[in-house]
């Protein structure tokens, strides 16, 4: 379990696809808090590290993993969100996150509102339904609040420190971004439509 608060702004430094999904090698100062068989959170996906370096780890990312997420996307050099989990004490500063991203929006604008970067998402009917103004939603694995929503997707506003320390100041339009929303709203309406 994570909680969308980024620990590290990491760098891709190569994706190699296979036959059963693709390896992904990260350069990060979080890889001497991690081991062989821990998770991570990169860009709001779930890992398990295959493999730790001084300075990197590596990961193996499933075809499923591919097709649901943003990471088939990312070459050398891209910029991704890192977020080690959460441990039994820690402050729940975000939301609960679970790595288990749900789908993937598209930035449909940017635009500057006084201090605030805000960010139109356009998603799909079955992530939208999740979604309420002033509601939790993880983009890119980054813990947010909904500012907004209608029929075609929500938005975001971004304060500075968001923009410094995550990847999300660097989208622009047409930027694919995973989307994780709130488990809770997903249980509420397992329960209500359980009982009929």
């Amino acid at each position: 379990m994570f909680t969308g608060l980024i620990a590290d702004l990491g760098s891709v430094t190569a994706l190699e696809r296979n036959g059963v999904g693709a390896t992904l090698r990260i350069r990060t100062q979080l890889a001497d808090q991690l081991q062989e068989g821990d998770s991570i959170a990169v860009n709001g996906v779930c890992l398990t590290a295959t493999g730790v370096g001084p300075e990197s780890f590596q990961a193996e990312a499933m075809m499923e993993t591919l097709r649901c997420s943003s990471l088939g996307a990312l070459v050398p050099g891209s910029p991704v969100n890192l977020e080690l989990p959460l441990r039994a004490g820690d402050r729940l500063g975000g939301h609960i996150v679970q790595g288990h991203v749900d789908g993937m929006g598209t930035v449909s604008q940017v635009r500057e509102e006084g201090a605030a970067r805000v960010l139109e998402i356009e998603t799909a009917p079955e992530l939208r339904r999740y979604l309420v103004r002033k509601g939790s939603v993880a983009l890119d694995g980054v813990s947010l609040t909904v500012s907004s929503e209608d029929e075609h997707g929500f938005a975001v506003s971004l304060i500075a420190e968001t923009l410094k320390r995550t990847n999300l100041g660097g989208l622009g339009q047409g930027a694919k971004v995973n989307i994780e929303v709130d488990i809770l709203a997903k249980h509420a309406e397992k329960l209500i439509d359980s009982r009929g």
